[in-house]
């Protein structure tokens, strides 16, 4: 469902403006698809229904979304305001066009007959008719508002306002007993249910600014602001609420004629001063179409690179860029009949999806299973080096040609303590890499190499002692590495307390009545601790032999032992 906002506008008066505005529209298809990705990222979500939490109208949608103004006072982290900063490099008669979308919502309310209720029908949240099924969902209408050719030059008519008025909304469908939806009046027997579809007014202003860029040259600063005006009372509201009422998805596209975009990744020489004075705000504008194209534009509220593509191996969209599409189409087989039934009945995006897991060829999954791509091409490394004579650099780590680092002998110094492959060592993570962290603080390893890095770092790679799958790791060559300022050397006494330790362990005496500071193994291994010399930190009343019989022995530490 596409509408059209009330600033869109009227074709021009003569031959030669409708050529150009004709023109325009060319140069913004070439961006349909990715700003069609922009436009639905986030939209629906695995598991496609609308039941679930992340499906939810308050956490559904976190790109490009312009709230009222009222609603920043209750949460001050949403904006109301989107602005786009561009520089251009004008021609003798430069011109653009500017073209803005979103997504704004539709509540799709659902109800079944009732005879008993007054009006006929009672509210639900999941309407099923036959074989089909409606869930009570916030869709989605594409709003596309164009804001016509402008003139760059004189800069006394270059900047443009145009309001922006989407009134209220309800429009009633009746489903039949066969399942089909029609108009009020033109359904054919007894109704089975109703979809009311209702939207809440939105307001709000885009505005184009032209003035001079910084810096040298004659450089051009085109300024497009997008905001949201609506006149809205919050009180008691949640997100949901606020979503109806926002621009979402908010993202603008420009062209020009007799003129050229300046990346604002890799300004073009004279530029770069310009370009450093621009100051975005929610919006990351890139070039897009053919590569080295420089007359489109697209201000996206999601981080891209300039000539943003689609994969051609992707048949579909996701709606979720920061998912892989061969994990998610697995996924989808993982779904019960209930669930797809679901997400079929929550929105037509989400029942393409569906359909298409549902039957994917075997050509298709090949593509999404991965294919190899140049990065970039390789020149001839001679024509890179300032003198002619200076040899052809090399490989980093080439294991043929640079034997010098070795990761098996290598030694890295930490607090004054040689540390090399058979050290041991405490853990103590401070980088909060991941959730291990919290794990291995503590424990005691043993170093199993001392790694380089391509910027001159040291990393540590570690087994954990009395890791039962220690060994399975080492003949996998998997290790958990930490930095440095993460390892903690241990003393002579505390490196044989644990030797004692363990070959108790190996022998089959009891260690576990010896607790002491060494944290224990959240997932369940039973690590041997031991303090001070590794003698055993307490006996039981019974002796050496208490623990095995049932009975709890308590440490020096205060921990109990089974």
């Amino acid at each position: 469902m596409t509408g059209t906002g009330t600033g869109t506008t009227a074709t021009g008066t003569t031959a030669t403006e409708k050529m150009l505005i004709d023109k325009m529209d060319t140069r913004f298809a070439t961006a349909g698809g990715v700003a069609d990705a922009v436009l639905y990222e986030g939209y629906i979500l695995y598991p496609y229904h609308a039941t679930h939490g992340k499906n939810r109208g308050g956490v559904r949608f976190q790109w490009g979304v312009l709230v009222p103004p009222s609603w920043r006072e209750v949460d001050s982290s949403e904006r109301s305001v989107m602005r786009t900063e561009l520089i251009v490099d004008p021609g003798t008669e430069p011109m653009i066009a500017v073209r803005l979308r979103f997504l704004q919502l539709q509540h799709r309310g659902l109800e079944e007959a009732d005879p008993s209720a007054e009006s006929g029908y009672r509210p639900t949240s999941k309407l099923e008719i036959g074989d089909e099924v409606w869930m009570e969902w916030d869709e989605a209408i594409e709003q596309t508002f164009d804001l016509g050719v402008m003139a760059l030059l004189p800069l006394a008519q270059a900047s443009r306002t145009v309001p922006i008025d989407f009134p209220a909304s309800s429009l009633i469908a009746i489903v039949g007993e066969d399942g089909v939806e029609a108009e009020v009046g033109a359904a054919a027997g007894p109704p089975a249910g109703r979809i009311v579809r209702s939207t809440e007014p939105i307001t709000g202003e885009v505005r184009v600014t032209v003035g001079w860029a910084d810096g040298p040259g004659v450089l051009l600063k085109v300024t497009i602001e997008v905001e949201n005006t609506t006149d809205w009372k919050v009180k008691g509201a949640g997100r949901e609420d606020v979503m109806r009422r926002s621009l979402i998805a908010v993202h603008t596209l420009a062209a020009v004629e007799d003129a050229a975009f300046c990346s604002l990744f890799d300004p073009p020489e004279g530029a770069e001063e310009a370009v450093a004075g621009c100051q975005s705000i929610g919006s990351y504008a890139v070039l897009v179409g053919k590569q080295g194209a420089t007359d489109l534009v697209l201000a996206s509220p999601i981080i891209l690179y300039d000539y943003p593509a689609i994969a051609p191996e992707s048949d579909g969209d996701f709606h979720d860029g920061c998912e892989i599409d061969e994990i998610l189409a697995l996924r989808v087989l993982t779904l019960t009949d209930d669930e797809k039934a679901e997400a079929r009945g929550t929105d037509p995006r989400s029942r393409a999806i569906i359909d298409r897991c549902d039957n994917m060829v075997d050509a298709s999954w090949d593509k999404l299973h991965g294919i190899m791509r140049d990065v970039r091409t390789l020149d001839d490394p001679g024509d890179n080096r300032i003198d002619p004579n200076e040899p052809e650099p090399v490989p980093w780590l080439d294991p043929v040609i640079d034997a010098s680092f070795d990761p098996w002998s290598d030694i890295v110094v930490i607090r004054d303590v040689e540390i090399s492959k058979g050290s041991r060592v405490r853990l103590a993570p401070n980088h909060r890499a991941d959730v291990h962290d919290m794990f291995l603080a503590g424990l005691t390893a043993t170093v199993a190499g001392v790694f380089h890095d391509v910027d001159g770092g040291f990393h540590v790679a570690v087994t954990v002692d009395g890791d039962p799958a220690t060994e399975l790791y080492e003949v996998q060559g998997r290790f958990y590495y930490f930095h440095p300022d993460e390892i903690e050397p241990l003393s002579a006494a505390e490196a044989d307390a644990f030797g004692q330790a363990e070959t108790m362990r190996q022998a089959g005496r009891d260690v576990d009545a010896a607790r002491s500071a060494q944290v224990g193994w959240a997932g369940g291994f039973d690590f041997p601790t031991i303090v001070g010399d590794g003698t055993e930190s307490a006996k039981t009343e019974s002796g050496e032999n208490a623990a095995g019989s049932g009975e709890r022995a308590v440490g020096a530490d205060g921990d109990s032992a089974q």
